[in-house]
């Protein structure tokens, strides 16, 4: 320890050396010594070092002076708190100081301090008494008028520390308020910027009280008609309190707008420009406030758009393009007379066109209206003259674009050709843009030709905006757009970020249109691009190159035959090859070039590959070199797959012995990328160039399958077992050598309980092909045996594989896919089936499994109707066996898909017999009305649904639920005539409320998540099946909400114009009642039964699915109003609710910060509450899964930027940090899920 004094006091009379660079060194030493975490001083020390470094601070040379600030830093953490608040008296008593270098000097220590100073609860005491001092002696500074400089100081550091502390200084914040407000008036403008900064600061953490107090003086000095300076200073300052103090300006509002209207009318442009961006700091904070002026702000936003008094518009509408020399001409001589400098009315333009930018970005839901009165007049705009200003206007424009986007449902950019049969009704709003496409378009072409580089890239990005919006639309439009990028291609004076935007706005072009219409203009596009591909900037090379891919689509589009089109491609072939080979030979150029010249290349074979001739066998010896590097490998594998499927039929001889054995090794690899894209690659080799491969070749592919086959991961087993499939078809010798090992992993599958949908597909088609190759030693009766074996001895051996029910439908349907392609063998094998149903003796696993196969091999028809089958199958259904039973009703709905007229009477006829075995029953009509297609079913359509209603009013809510979705999916079958049957039901079942709850739940199975022709019927009589949500019966209500729930989530565009009469029944059915609420006696103990649980349970359901599909439709501060109320209730709502609050905190961040002190409490509560001593193991770990998920919420709450303003959040959030178990549920969150919203997608919305 003396050690360290020693050194430090050595360094401190170095200090006091009359030479500078002693000093200078000294000090140097010293901060290193106090940057170290292990330093430690005594009270003698820290006194002597803070003495010794506030008397540097005066010193005479400025690098030291500059040095003894930066030691504060480190200091401040390291000495008591009396140290520190000596350094901040005598650095507050020196700013007061006449000398100005030692002003700035002492106010930059302080800065320094200020920033220093700890935010933690163990330090707050120290930060606090600092806090008061430096306030108490800033607001004396403030208050000295006679000295600007010291006022703009202390203003600066007030600003420094509100921004930092401001909840340190509560006690100080009225004082504060009191010295800001005089400095409003002062007649220095920097004194007057500097007051509205720190009140800015001051805003977000003051009580309401001031905030009102604060407000109130702004209008009241405003309502006096002050002189137009202050005028200003006070809108300033209004636009900067509700900027940073938020919704909290939305009860002022009503006062607010009108005095702001009012100002707009002064003929003063600096005053105009702060109205709009006080307007447009009141749109973002209080978007739902501010519904009642929109209108008015519009109105003016939209007059002052065009405010330019000092310059005439009018004769440039009629001159086309071709004069535009002649106009530049003349704004140079017009120069001399007036001088744009004085000339502020851009200000005002720009402010009200980012005005109108703020309504667009907040208000979604008057989208309609924009189209109609915004748009038109942003189109106006396009000519504006100030560069800045059209850089806004474009800016909103794109805004108002992508609004349009975020409606449409679509994403992605969808090439023109994309009629996938069903064609979706279009938007509103996307319609209204497709017509005002000519008018953007001819507004922009000009501009594409402008010098402002600014103006250029503005009007690609809208224009790669709208192809993203409406693609397809701006097809007529190409030969217009051409000469625009051809220019910022070629232009010597283009910078090379023009360029990129050029290339990529014209990627997005070939992307987003039909190659038609790029054709005719190849001559003069291709130039340009070859001319960028051969640029020595990386990033211009690689756009370049992704843009020649796509012109190579455009020469000759896939499927085209030379002689079909009437576009030849031969003139630019030659162009486009020698640069790409160029690129593509170097290796001393950045991966990203590399990477997409390969591509390009590769594009170039299956495209034009014949007309490259001599130069093709080079081409693919460099793709092979790249195949063998590292980091060109994946990219090379890719572009291999591409060549080999090309229509050329190109050839790849010379490359395929040495390609496969480098593949054969990629399946080694643990790249999981690489490892699909080689299997990819090899089944695309085998199936169009199986004849030139030879066996041998193949070796080094067929060593590495057999370990590929592996349920650890499904979807390289599927890919491989693709390629065993190609395998067998094109070369079955080869695939002879691996049955053996491969076939043991294949069946492992088999009997998974994982394999399912494309795993299961391949599997079946694998089968098939093996048996018919014919080749294999391995014929069907091998095979049979092989699958169906485990089912017979699994009880007899001791270490027998347990038996998945998956397993059994997965075999069941191998063995029909194997009778299918050998049909002389199916009858022996039905016989054999039928045999081992009947033996009582055989295991229940192969009596479940040959009923399942008599059902899978009935549903290709193959069984007719035989009487001794339905026999069978009659008897299992009878059986005790449960297994047996469910297995039967399997089989007989599979039969009966396979023949409908003889089954289908008989399973009806028994359905009504039976009502013991009516479930089962059920379940075998589900299944034929599911994979019946619709015309064979049509004619027993009317016997099917006079059965269903009969029991739908059943007392088991099992079979109920049953016969809805039967009811459901026979709707689907004839939607026309159905669906108004259904709602006749719905009249007619007053009676019973079972029949109801039934009917509303065959409605949920007629929304289906994919586009269906019932849509259009069902969006017109949903509503009339949403009133049963004021139902007498809670069931009936419980299922109406579930059937919206499952609308909500499958087809959002059914309910969404319903939700304004929905919405208060949803709500409602939110709260908690206490009529449902009852006591049950159980033994000696009280327990309480909330009947009303399921109901509220469905109806936060409904709201959380409302989140993701119809946010634009709810009111979301109403909507946070039941999420609060939720936040108190079962714990089942709870985690509900928790799970909303952080979507609506990603979603909705500014009403969330509007509730934010009502929500925190109920947060706080959970993640505070303890379990009591005695509590059973379930209890305990309810509640800690609770306070996981509250504090999913409360992470999501804390990444809302500016939300530890709220003192209550930031309280809380210190609360959270100095628990230890609360900080370690909240770091365990925070590493865990990204935000916390893992759980919300795993919730079942069905």
């Amino acid at each position: 320890m003396s050690n360290v004094s020693y050194h430090i006091s050595n360094l401190l009379e170095k200090m006091t050396s009359t030479d500078k660079d002693f000093r200078f060194m000294a000090t140097n030493d010293l901060m290193l010594e106090l940057q170290k975490d292990s330093i430690k001083l005594d009270e003698d020390s820290e006194r002597k070092v803070v003495t010794m470094l506030l008397k540097l601070l005066e010193d005479k040379n400025g690098e030291v002076q500059n040095l003894a600030v930066k030691c504060l830093a480190p200091l401040v953490s390291k000495v008591k708190e009396p140290q520190v608040e000596t350094m901040v008296d005598t650095l507050c008593s020196n700013m007061m100081s006449d000398k100005e270098q030692l002003r700035d000097i002492s106010s930059m220590g302080l800065k320094t301090v200020i920033a220093e100073l700890p935010l933690s609860s163990s330090g707050l005491t120290l930060t606090i008494s600092v806090c008061k001092k430096i306030t108490s002696q800033l607001i004396g500074a403030i208050g000295k008028q006679e000295d600007v400089s010291v006022q703009l100081e202390a203003l600066d550091i007030l600003s420094d520390m509100l921004g930092r502390l401001s909840g340190a200084l509560v006690s100080f914040h009225s004082s504060l308020l009191s010295s800001l407000l005089p400095q409003l008036t002062s007649a220095r403008m920097a004194v007057r910027k500097r007051s509205i900064l720190a009140l800015g600061h001051l805003v977000p953490c003051c009580s309401p009280a001031l905030f009102s107090q604060l407000t109130e003086h702004l209008l009241t000095e405003l309502a006096k008609g002050p002189p137009t300076s202050m005028m200003r200073t006070y809108i300033q300052c209004l636009a900067t309190v509700s900027r940073q103090g938020g919704h909290r300006v939305g009860e002022h509002l009503e006062k607010l707008i009108p005095m702001v209207v009012k100002f707009t009318g002064v003929e003063d442009d600096e005053l105009r420009e702060y109205c709009f961006q006080a307007f447009e700091a009141f749109i973002r904070r209080c978007p739902k406030e501010m519904s009642p002026h929109v209108a008015t702000v519009t109105k003016l936003c939209l007059k002052f758009m065009t405010f330019d008094p000092n310059y005439n518009y009018d004769n440039e509408e009629e001159e086309e393009e071709d004069s535009m020399d002649i106009e530049d001409g003349l704004d140079e001589e017009s120069g001399d007379e007036y001088s744009d400098d004085d000339d502020m009315s851009w200000k005002v333009r720009r402010s009200s066109i980012k005005c109108l930018e703020a309504l667009i970005n907040t208000r979604r839901d008057l989208l309609l209206s924009f189209y109609s009165s915004i748009c038109p007049a942003l189109l106006a705009r396009f000519k504006e003259r100030e560069e800045n200003v059209r850089a806004d206007v474009f800016a909103a424009f794109s805004m108002l674009l992508r609004q349009t986007r975020v409606g449409s449902g679509h994403h992605g950019l969808i090439t023109a050709c994309s009629d996938s049969g069903v064609t979706r009704e279009e938007e509103p709003a996307v319609a209204m843009l497709k017509s005002q496409v000519p008018a953007i378009v001819k507004a922009l072409h000009r501009q594409l030709k402008e010098k402002s580089i600014k103006s250029r890239q503005g009007c690609f990005c809208l224009l790669t905006e709208l192809a993203h919006t409406v693609p397809g639309a701006l097809e007529q439009h190409i030969p217009a757009l051409i000469p625009g990028i051809v220019f910022s291609l070629t232009d010597k004076s283009t910078s090379s970020t023009m360029r990129i935007d050029a290339l990529s706005f014209f990627h997005v072009l070939l992307l987003s249109h039909p190659p038609q219409a790029f054709q005719p203009h190849m001559q003069v596009l291709l130039p340009p691009v070859v001319a960028c591909v051969e640029d020595t900037f990386y990033k211009i090379a690689s756009e370049a190159l992704l843009v020649t891919q796509q012109l190579v689509r455009v020469m000759r589009p896939q499927g085209q035959t030379a002689t079909a089109g009437e576009f030849d491609p031969k003139p630019f072939v030659r162009e486009v090859f020698s640069v790409t080979m160029k690129r593509l030979k170097a290796t001393d150029i950045d991966q990203e070039v590399k990477e997409r010249a390969i591509s390009c290349m590769g594009h170039m074979v299956c495209h034009l590959g014949d007309h490259l001739a001599a130069e093709l066998q080079g081409v693919l010896a460099i793709f092979l070199e790249r195949l063998k590097n590292e980091i060109t490998r994946l990219t090379a594998v890719r572009t291999i797959t591409l060549i080999a499927a090309s229509p050329l039929k190109i050839n790849l001889s010379s490359i395929l012995p040495e390609a496969l054995s480098v593949l054969g090794s990629f399946l080694r690899k643990n790249q999981r990328a690489l490892k699909l894209g080689t299997l990819a690659c090899l089944t695309t080799l085998v199936t169009h160039h199986g004849a030139s491969i030879k066996p041998a070749a193949l070796e080094p592919v067929l060593s590495e399958l057999p370990g590929l086959v592996d349920e650890n991961d499904m979807h390289v087993s599927q890919v491989s077992v693709t390629l065993l499939t190609c395998m067998a078809k094109a070369c079955p010798t080869s695939l002879a050598k691996i049955c053996s090992s491969v076939l043991p992993g294949v069946f492992r599958l088999v009997h998974s309980p994982l394999l399912q949908g494309g795993a299961l597909a391949a599997i079946l088609d694998f089968l098939q092909a093996l048996v018919l190759s014919k080749t294999t030693n391995l014929g069907y009766s091998q095979l049979l045996k092989s699958l169906t074996d485990p089912f017979h001895n699994s009880q007899s051996s001791a270490e027998s594989i347990v038996i998945h029910r998956q397993s059994h439908h997965s075999v069941a349907r191998c063995v029909a896919a194997l009778s299918s392609v050998c049909p002389k063998e199916t009858p022996g094998t039905v016989s054999s089936l039928i045999q081992e149903v009947k033996n009582p003796s055989s295991p229940e696993s192969a009596r479940v499994l040959a009923l399942l196969c008599l059902g899978e091999v009935g549903r290709s028809g193959s069984l007719g109707g035989s009487k001794e089958v339905q026999g069978v199958i009659l008897e299992a259904i009878s059986s005790t066996n449960e297994e047996v039973k469910t297995a039967a009703s399997c089989a007989l709905g599979s039969m009966a898909v396979g023949s409908l007229n003889d089954y289908l009477p008989f399973m009806l006829k028994e359905i009504s017999s039976q009502p013991r075995r009516q479930y089962l029953l059920l379940h075998s009509l589900k299944e034929v009305i599911s994979a019946c297609p619709a015309p064979s079913l049509s004619p027993h359509v009317d016997s099917i649904w006079t059965l269903l209603f009969q029991n739908c009013e059943c007392q088991e809510e099992g079979t109920r639920n049953l016969v809805a979705e039967c009811l459901g999916k026979l709707t689907l079958v004839n939607a026309a005539q159905l669906l108004p049957k259904l709602k006749q039901q719905l009249k007619a079942g007053t009676t019973f409320s079972s029949a109801r709850s039934t009917v509303v739940t065959a409605i949920k199975f007629t929304i289906v998540d994919h586009p269906a022709p019932i849509d259009s019927l069902l969006k017109d009589c949903i509503g009339d099946f949403l009133k049963t949500l004021q139902d007498d019966d809670i069931n009936v209500r419980r299922v109406a909400l579930v059937m919206f729930n499952s609308a909500a989530h499958n087809k959002p565009s059914l309910i969404r114009g319903l939700l304004a009469s929905v919405l208060p029944h949803l709500y409602k059915e939110t709260q908690i009642r206490k009529d449902l609420i009852r006591e049950v006696e159980m033994g000696p103990f009280k327990h309480t039964v909330d009947d009303g649980l399921d109901v509220r349970k469905a109806a936060f359901e409904c709201m959380y699915t409302l989140l993701d599909s119809c946010l634009e439709g709810l009111d979301v501060l109403h909507f946070l109003d039941h999420v609060e109320e939720g936040l108190k209730d079962h714990y089942d709502i709870r985690m509900l609710t928790f799970l909303m609050l952080a979507r609506l905190a990603s979603l909705c961040p500014a009403a969330v910060l509007q509730r934010l002190d009502r929500l925190i409490e109920p947060l706080k509560a959970t993640c505070t509450t303890k379990v009591k001593a005695g509590s059973v193991k379930q209890e305990f770990e309810k509640q800690e899964e609770l306070r996981r998920s509250a504090m999913r919420a409360v992470a999501a709450l804390l990444a809302v930027p500016e939300v530890e303003r709220s003192p209550t959040m930031a309280d809380f959030a210190n609360q959270i940090r100095t628990n230890a178990d609360m900080a370690s549920i909240y770091q365990s969150v925070q590493g865990g899920e990204g935000g916390g919203l893992g759980p919300a997608e795993s919730m079942d919305v069905s």
